[in-house]
């Protein structure tokens, strides 16, 4: 079993947002990048299948070579090998036109993407990918097995779960549940030192434009401070909910 893993390449969450002075790009100095939760959940998945099934895994980014330290990470915690195809990711139907024209090229059973992005939080590209490819998607992916070329999955729908089947091959957007936090695969030395011969291909972008143009960035209004009432003072609560506040 061939297993695709996509990996973006995001700003760590304790990372101070910024942008560039003309508000259209994003600020990328002085941020620590990291692999997409999301996305670490299904690599992780697509590791146990490796273990317990002797699955191939190849993880995917989109993005300049300023992302192969995710990509290696990502070979440290035991994908086979990593693509990086060559552009930059400018929006979700961009990336999955690039990804499909790879996994078109090399027939992957199975394809395991995060729900969504932590950056821009787009939950575009595993379905659009999915779509290129004609191909079952299951989202918001929480339980996943394999036998021979059938699927067992659970997804997360409004008031409980959805057990589905499915046959391969398959798209997944994944997320906690695939597998739980504790069982996040951490890069030992070993693995650290094996993902520097592990291969790492460079693919150039096929044809394909941006169809999303970034009018403007802007941060949420900084919260404003907090005004103290002691406790017995009922009347200037009152006023100040009802003339600062404005919510009586």
């Amino acid at each position: 079993m061939k297993v695709l893993v996509c990996i973006s390449h995001v700003p760590d969450t304790t990372s101070k947002i910024n942008f560039t002075s003309d508000n259209k790009e994003f600020d990328k100095n002085g941020v620590q990048f990291v692999i997409n939760p999301y996305d670490e959940f299904g690599l992780t998945r697509a590791i146990w299948l490796k273990e317990k099934q002797g699955a191939t895994v190849t993880a995917i980014n989109v993005g300049k070579a300023e992302t192969e330290p995710t990509l290696r990470k990502a070979l440290a915690i035991g994908a086979d090998d990593a693509i990086r195809i060559d552009a930059d990711a400018t929006d979700g139907f961009y990336v999955a036109q690039q990804i499909a024209a790879v996994a078109k090229e090399n027939n992957y059973d199975l394809i395991i993407a995060g729900r969504e992005s932590i950056d821009y939080n787009g939950g575009q590209v595993a379905g659009m990918l999915a779509a290129l490819l004609n191909q079952p998607f299951v989202n918001a992916c929480v339980g996943l097995e394999v036998e021979g070329s059938n699927a067992t999955l659970m997804r997360e729908i409004d008031g409980g779960k959805e057990t589905l089947t499915a046959s391969l091959p398959l798209v997944i957007g994944g997320q906690k549940g695939l597998v739980e936090e504790k069982d996040l695969r951490i890069p030992n030395m070993r693995g650290i030192m094996s993902a520097r011969t592990k291969p790492l291909a460079v693919k150039p972008a096929t044809d394909g434009a941006s169809r999303v143009q970034v009018g403007s960035f802007e941060k949420p209004a900084p919260k404003s401070a907090v005004t103290m009432v002691e406790a017995d003072n009922m009347d200037e609560l009152v006023k100040l909910l009802h003339e600062e506040a404005k919510v009586i």
